[in-house]
């Protein structure tokens, strides 16, 4: 297949993430910018801004600066954004950690990054502290009250440092360093400059029309760069406020829809799936919902249709990955022009190809690349994952197979990359197989994703025996080292594990 070229891209402002997001919000004064969905507690966009000076004076004062970075282990509350953008301003990188995270998967990131100072909530300090000792992280500051001792936000924000004048270029500076699989492998850090964000909130900007009157709901997490470009940055940037969940709870979530009259939710396939079978949502006014997107693992044409009907609102599908920021492809929204189970057409700015992974020519059915201004600077301290991913001319290989039709709408129809995702997170089976293969009974093991309705895929674990030992055992034992989305559903037990001459796990047979 030729290259697809989608409309030209916007023009991307040449300023810093933070003065780009925040740049309505003297126009917009006391206008709710965050709103905590438990609490109703609301923080205006004039005040958001005053703190994220704030905030940036506090860290300046503390060395924080050009080259930094900053972990923020936290769920969805206003102060994710308050954090977030205090550290931008203050010309360091976020590093956005999984708040399910355990302890030893946090200090891989922490050390990985090279993270310098962290950002919690109680809940979390035990691991939080832990994480930062074994990393050598001596700044642990916790948003809301602390008993430990630890200064809180509260604390920064009242010390009343100016902040520091803006230094970064935006081309190459970093904003956000997430953590991905990518295709293969152990999390990696993504680095994301204040370009490639900025780039992809204006790409889809337009994809989704944002009004005045228009209200977000947050229920996808910060820390994911799903939740972090369409909903945090896109909501702010475009003055519509945005009702955060620290977690996801379907009555609480049909409850604030109807509270708040939300008119746009994004959401990943599971929360799509209740929509569509859940009774509770029978009893729920959801008639403010004008367009739902799912996003972050495949939605089928079905599921999408049934949750239309039911919603009485278009629901549609995007497509993207961390290493672009996230969105490369979106549905559009207009009745007439959707088409359900594709993920639509390329964003503006954005090229597309597919190509035959066994030949390496243009294919009509084939890998997805992908190239754009929203596609990452590379994997940190990892420049062969970085070659492997994004070639020589540019494209980035999504290891995604694709078809696309006569209008330029693509559909996923496989994927290369061994990639487990469970309810919209990713689960790397490299990461499941090292912890599992650490167990004194098992002398080799493999893990792939089995399909599901509900979760998308489970991580189904194969294992062959040296000793006794039952099943329950061996899920407990992984499940006590992993977060909860990464934990081993299904088990089975097999004479040996079928690898190619290399030593590659054919992960396809045992499919």
């Amino acid at each position: 297949m030729p290259i697809v070229e989608a409309p030209p891209a916007p023009e991307i402002p040449d300023v810093d993430l933070a003065t780009y997001t925040l740049a309505g919000a003297d126009r917009l004064g006391d206008r709710p910018a965050l709103i905590d969905g438990p609490t109703g507690r609301t923080v205006g966009f004039a005040e958001l801004e005053r703190r994220v000076e704030a905030l940036a004076g506090a860290l300046a004062a503390r060395g924080v600066g050009r080259g930094d970075v900053v972990a923020v282990f936290m769920p969805n509350l206003p102060e994710y954004a308050v954090v977030f953008h205090g550290v931008l301003r203050a010309n360091a990188t976020n590093t956005t950690a999984n708040p399910l995270y355990t302890e030893r998967e946090l200090e891989h990131q922490l050390t990985d990054s090279g993270a310098r100072m962290l950002f919690t909530v109680a809940p979390f300090l035990e691991t939080a502290r832990a994480a930062a000792a074994a990393a050598g992280i001596d700044d642990v500051v916790v948003v809301g009250p602390s008993e430990g001792g630890e200064p809180t936000l509260a604390d920064l924000l009242g010390e009343g440092a100016a902040p520091p004048a803006v230094e970064v270029d935006p081309a190459t500076d970093l904003a956000a360093l997430p953590y991905s699989s990518g295709t293969t492998g152990l999390p990696k850090g993504v680095m994301l400059t204040h370009r490639n964000l900025i780039a992809n909130v204006e790409q889809t900007t337009g994809a989704f029309d944002l009004v005045e009157g228009d209200v977000l709901i947050g229920v996808l997490p910060f820390f994911h760069i799903y939740g972090q470009t369409v909903i945090m940055n896109l909501g702010l940037r475009n003055g519509v406020p945005i009702v955060t969940m620290p977690r996801f709870d379907l009555d609480q979530f049909l409850g604030l829809i109807e509270k708040h009259r939300v008119s746009l939710a994004h959401v990943v396939p599971p929360i799509a799936l209740a929509l569509a079978k859940h009774p509770a949502v029978d009893g729920a006014d959801l008639s403010s919902l004008r367009i739902i997107l799912s996003g972050a693992a495949p939605l089928g044409a079905e599921l999408s249709v049934a949750v239309a009907e039911r919603i009485g609102a278009p629901a549609v599908q995007g497509y993207g990955m961390t290493e672009t920021s996230p969105v490369t492809h979106v549905c559009p929204i207009e009745p007439e022009r959707i088409k359900p189970g594709t993920i639509g057409l390329a964003v503006p700015g954005t090229e597309s190809r597919l190509v035959d992974p066994e030949t390496g020519e243009d294919a009509e059915r084939g890998e997805l690349w992908v190239r754009g201004p929203q596609v990452m600077a590379g994997y940190l301290n990892n420049e062969s994952a970085t070659r492997h991913t994004i070639d020589a001319d540019g494209w980035l290989h999504t290891g995604d197979i694709a078809e696309v039709d006569e209008d330029g709408y693509f559909t996923i129809v496989d994927r290369l990359k061994e990639l487990i995702k469970y309810k919209g997170f990713q689960v790397p089976p490299a990461e499941l197989e090292a912890v599992l293969i650490t167990h004194p009974a098992v002398a080799d093991c493999a893990v792939i994703g089995v399909p599901d309705e509900e979760a998308g895929e489970l991580p189904k674990g194969f294992v062959v025996c040296s000793g006794e030992v039952t099943d329950e055992e061996i899920m407990d034992y992984v499940a006590e080292r992993v977060s909860p989305q990464k934990k081993l559903r299904l088990l089975e037990r097999i004479e040996a594990i079928p690898k190619s001459a290399s030593g590659k796990i054919l992960r396809r047979q045992l499919k």
